[in-house]
């Protein structure tokens, strides 16, 4: 199994003045905008880590998720969430070869946790031996920063505060999340129950 974000989080769309104004940092002087990059890394880095810590995209783009095998013939529980759209399913066969399979054989079963593919007759298309399946969709609370939820916005706020405050000593993003984030996220967090099936 194998996720790929096809496309990346726009600059426009992170709240690079929001995290000004969260810092306290001054305005008004002539190089107001001289940390903007560093603001828009630590942003990113704690979109991402509260993307890896939830399961949840924050903000929508489209991803490509290959497959050897289904797990379950009739459905399978895409790998993070929410999903407004699949684009595309692809059989590829051990020579490459790839067919698109037409759309009204499978469905998407949204969920809040768990999104699935799932086949609009008996089973998914088979996967060929030594083939592959892809799956193309898209992920995400919405295009804008103002989509989020608005505690999962406030905890990437907090995130990044913490990354950007701490960030001349080693070692600051390997241990665990700091106070009140971890708290924001937990209602966001899949639980997985029998052995992860799904």
């Amino acid at each position: 199994m194998m996720l790929m974000e096809q496309s990346q989080v726009p600059l426009v769309v992170l709240p690079i003045a929001q995290f000004k104004d969260h810092l306290r940092l001054g305005t008004g002087f002539g190089d107001d905008g001289v940390q903007d990059g560093v603001l828009e890394t630590y942003l990113r880095v704690a979109l991402a880590a509260v993307e890896a810590r939830t399961g949840k995209v924050l903000i929508e783009r489209d991803f490509a998720w290959t497959l050897s095998a289904w797990r379950d013939l009739g459905a399978q529980t895409l790998p993070v969430a929410p999903v407004s759209t699949i684009t595309a399913l692809v059989i590829v066969d051990r020579l490459s070869a790839e067919t698109v399979i037409d759309a009204g054989k499978y469905l998407l079963d949204k969920d809040t946790h768990r999104p699935r593919i799932v086949s609009s007759g008996f089973v998914l298309p088979s996967v060929p031996v030594a083939g592959s399946v892809r799956i193309e969709f898209t992920a995400g609370f919405g295009p804008a920063w103002g989509d989020l939820p608005s505690d999962l916005a406030h905890a990437v706020m907090l995130l990044a505060a913490h990354y950007y405050e701490h960030r001349h000593e080693a070692g600051t993003s390997e241990g665990p999340m700091p106070f009140g984030v971890n708290a924001l996220l937990d209602r966001y967090r899949n639980v997985r129950l029998f052995g992860g099936r799904g």
